[in-house]
């Protein structure tokens, strides 16, 4: 009888996690930066709210046996009868590749954003714009390293999805990710949201190396008011045009304006509040769980996720500067009424980005308020980034 027992407990162990994991110890390295992120989550509180159900996907996902990954599909056999289901995530992932989940978290954020400073001064469009330029110089940047580092191999696919994290917006590196290069999704989400945390950190060197004293202690002056009516009409004029332009941004770009739109009316309270609070936090931990659960050790532990890290860094730092170096311009033609430190704003990471603005300008100058004049770029790098996307959907998808 104890031998039977024993045998049976035996059975069991060899057969655990604690025994499979050895039979690929890249998963102990996988589980071990799942907790580096769990880390930065919860001690740095560094992008909380997505990191933390990441880093939880991750270590669901390398899990010996468990069968939790996001590619976890249903297995059939030979006369299509179903021998095994789907993981749990491999479900919530549907919502991820089938493009869901990325425009209703656009839908949220435009429930709780004020397009206000925009409208006030629309050439924050133009920083806007000029920020996506590190998008574009990191996709060259990834093709010429594809090219030359042949262990790297990016594809003009890949190299399009990864330079999309230079926008500073972790949907919309998800929305472009997983239609051009889905088997780096979980690496580009981890980069795109890594850096999104360090906003504070990476921004100011780079602000303060392009630009003088002088121009970071500029005092703007005061924005004008903005009517209701231009409030209402903005979302609408916006969806149409960027429609227009560039369809493949629609989704993301007329979901930011529903919302906005829910926001500015005043009729649909109750919406708003469901977009920006229940649905918001819903979508948030399934987007976040299920894409953290693509990061698998033979997907994630790979030449191309040290590629990502670096490009990925690159992408950002180049939109900062890209930023910086056009309010440089905009200063000198405007005799020096623009503050080139709101152009590093254009950055879609809202409201991050603004608030570095306003703390490196009254570091020099003490009266200096730059916030509400860096939500302009700010929030004009939310629908720059996305119609970016756009663009590298319709010419690469």
């Amino acid at each position: 009888m104890f031998a039977e027992v024993w045998a049976t407990l035996s059975d069991i162990f060899m057969n655990s996690g604690f025994v499979k994991i050895f039979e690929d110890p890249r998963q102990i390295i996988m589980i071990a930066i799942a907790c580096v992120l769990f880390y930065l989550a919860i001690a740095k509180g560094y992008e909380p709210l997505l990191l933390l159900p990441i880093a939880f996907g991750m270590l669901l996902a390398n899990i010996p046996m468990a069968n939790l990954s996001s590619y976890a599909e249903p297995v059939y056999d030979a006369a299509g009868n179903m021998t095994q289901t789907g993981g749990l995530i491999y479900y919530l992932y549907q919502g991820v590749k089938l493009g869901i989940y990325p425009p209703l978290i656009f839908l949220g954020i435009g429930t709780m954003t004020d397009f206000g400073p925009l409208i006030s001064n629309p050439k924050s469009f133009l920083l806007g714009a000029a920020a996506q330029g590190g998008i574009f110089l990191t996709f060259f940047g990834a093709m010429w390293l594809g090219e030359t580092f042949p262990a790297l191999g990016f594809t003009a696919k890949e190299a399009g999805a990864i330079a999309i994290i230079g926008g500073a917006d972790g949907p919309t590196a998800i929305f472009v990710a997983k239609t051009l290069a889905p088997a780096l999704l979980g690496s580009i989400a981890v980069a795109a949201y890594s850096y999104m945390a360090l906003v504070p950190i990476i921004q100011p060197p780079i602000m303060k190396a392009l630009t003088t004293k002088k121009e970071r202690a500029v005092v703007m002056t005061q924005l004008r008011p903005v009517t209701r009516i231009e409030k209402l009409c903005f979302p609408v004029l916006v969806t149409l045009i960027v429609s227009f332009l560039v369809p493949d941004a629609a989704a993301l770009v007329g979901m930011l304006m529903l919302g906005n739109l829910m926001r500015e009316s005043g009729v649909v309270q109750r919406l708003s509040n469901t977009a920006q609070n229940e649905l918001m936090n819903i979508v948030t931990i399934f987007l976040g769980v299920s894409v953290g659960a693509t990061a698998t050790a033979d997907r994630f532990l790979s030449p191309k996720t040290i590629g990502i890290i670096v490009l990925g860094l690159l992408a950002f730092c180049f939109g900062t500067a890209c930023g910086v170096l056009f309010g440089k311009l905009m200063y000198l033609l405007t005799g020096g009424k623009v503050n080139p430190l709101i152009g590093s704003a254009g950055v879609s990471a809202v409201p991050m980005a603004a608030r570095v603005s306003q703390k490196v300008g009254q570091k020099e100058n003490p009266a200096n308020f730059l916030l509400m004049h860096a939500m302009g770029p700010n929030v004009a790098g939310v629908i720059g980034s996305a119609v970016a996307a756009g663009v590298l959907l319709s010419i690469l998808g």
